[in-house]
């Protein structure tokens, strides 16, 4: 929580909240004096003839906010000057020790109590509208995430960007745009960066200015601090939804057809190896964690990321996450060593949440030495470039082999390659379904069973188009299918695909 004014370094202790015993509040003194309120510093004893505690005061709820004020509006420079004067007397009045004590929900609504006092006796002038906003705004800062809080609350939000202290952006729908969210100043950021890092073992500072951490729900933390960051800190939040998207939601999405997503949860369920390809934002994670929807409840599941984002499903599943290397430059553990420890651990599938150097070798030998149905995502704008990144990867791993071993090596391990995009107009769709099914001589041989095809755009400028079947009636993967007994679901699926596009 906070120590001595302008002293917090973001990583405070989070207590086991407890109820405590009922106390009797203390009637409202001047505000910054020992004895405010229930969380007031210890005061002296009471006099014998003391009059009756007042009974506790019930916490006002803020009504429900329009349109635009979800948006967010501006602040004057006047209640930022009121919220600091507020915010440094509450931090002079208030016992951490008895905060520590309370449940989240009692420790918000004491504060609002000693908040209200403070605003009183201070005869600060405001509107019962802004005294409301002010009370949020400093029990987000004492409890949680501070100016973020608003934000991280909405669900239509995918993505946070706060570049330095005055400017925070967010993504709706495929679009980014500012909002009037500011922070008091570049220490405050700071501040709340160092305890959403600090929650998952990690740390921000000059020393390390560049961390990768999540939230409790799972939303991927990327900051960087200065000096790295010249305007002051950068901090960007990857949201998930609260509720967690499945095939078929994508499906009254667009993002791909009822006959594509047919064919997706077959490719899941028959353990074909997958790699899921596509830009920044273009929705790999999302649909990774889609597709681990159709494995079985029975299989032994390990996945691998660098912060932990997939929310799988099974009851099966073994979560391993990387480290970064201590101030002595000791105790890292990255990617590959998951990887290969994974091999020790019996998996039945492996999922790699973003391949990025080179642990994808060790990925391609665990997928074509019998840890069938496992997945990764890689960064690639097309099922071709993907194959290509993927050998280069393995350059930069060191490995001296010849290139078309290397390619024998891909094409012996990965079966489909799933490509998604966001398009220019902000929506995301899956644009090929592809398989890799062979080579000849030196070169690796895909055909694509599904593409998105563009036909054109609306009067809003969102785009037109359709996912189409490229007419290939038994997929490489057939045997497995039929393996899995799940042939004839493939065939219905992929005919209705080829009727529709007829």
């Amino acid at each position: 929580m906070f120590g001595k004014r302008g002293n917090d370094d973001g990583n405070r202790f989070k207590p086991e909240f407890r109820q405590p015993a009922p106390t009797p509040a203390a009637a409202p003194a001047a505000a910054g004096s020992a004895d405010t309120a229930v969380l007031a510093r210890p005061a002296a004893a009471p006099q014998p003839n003391a009059p009756a505690a007042q009974p506790a005061r019930r916490a006002v709820e803020a009504p429900p906010l329009a349109p635009e004020q979800k948006r967010g509006r501006e602040k004057s420079e006047t209640y930022y000057d009121t919220k600091s004067q507020v915010f440094s007397a509450l931090i002079d009045t208030i016992d951490l020790s008895q905060l520590a004590k309370l449940d989240p929900e009692s420790a918000r609504e004491e504060i609002r109590d000693i908040v209200n006092d403070i605003i009183a006796i201070k005869n600060f002038a405001m509107s019962i509208s802004e005294q409301e906003e002010l009370l949020e705004d400093i029990c987000n800062d004492v409890l949680g995430y501070g100016p973020l809080e608003p934000l991280l609350a909405r669900d239509d939000i995918a993505d946070i960007m706060v570049n330095g202290s005055k400017n925070v952006y967010i993504e709706v729908n495929g679009k980014v745009e500012q909002t009037s969210i500011r922070f008091r100043d570049n220490q405050q950021l700071l501040n709340i960066c160092q305890r959403i890092v600090s929650q998952v073992g990690r740390r921000v500072d000059e020393s390390s200015p560049i961390c990768d951490a999540r939230l409790p729900d799972g939303s991927r933390v990327n900051v960087i601090a200065p000096p790295l960051a010249i305007d002051g800190t950068a901090l960007t939040i990857r949201k998930f939804k609260k509720d967690k998207l499945t095939l078929d939601q994508l499906v009254k999405f667009g993002a791909i057809s009822p006959q594509g997503a047919e064919v997706l949860k077959i490719i899941g369920r028959v353990r074909c190896n997958i790699v899921i390809s596509g830009g920044t934002g273009s929705g790999k994670t999302t649909l990774l964690n889609c597709l681990t929807n159709y494995i079985d409840r029975e299989e032994r599941v390990i996945t691998c990321e660098d912060s932990a984002e997939l929310q799988l499903q099974q009851p099966h599943v073994v979560r391993l996450e990387t480290r970064p290397p201590n101030l002595e430059g000791e105790g890292e553990v990255t990617m590959r060593d998951l990887v290969k420890n994974c091999l020790r651990m019996r998996p039945e599938r492996i999922i790699v949440g973003e391949v990025r150097g080179p642990e994808v070798f060790d990925l391609l030998q665990a997928m074509n030495t019998g840890h069938d149905g496992s997945m990764g995502t890689i960064h690639s704008n097309s099922p071709r470039e993907c194959l290509n990144r993927i050998e280069s990867m393995i350059a930069m791993g060191g490995y001296s082999l010849p290139q078309k071993t290397v390619r024998e090596i891909v094409v012996g391990s990965i079966d489909v390659i799933i490509q998604a995009a966001r398009l220019r107009d902000g929506s995301r769709r899956i644009t090929h379904i592809t398989e890799v099914i062979g080579m000849e001589g030196d070169v690796i041989i895909t055909q694509d069973i599904v593409l998105y095809n563009i036909k054109g755009e609306d009067a809003n400028g969102r785009l037109l188009g359709e996912h189409v079947s490229t007419g290939i009636g038994r997929p490489h993967f057939w045997d497995r299918a039929r393996y899995y007994g799940e042939e004839q679901r493939l065939a219905t699926a992929l005919e209705a695909m080829e009727k529709r596009a007829d």
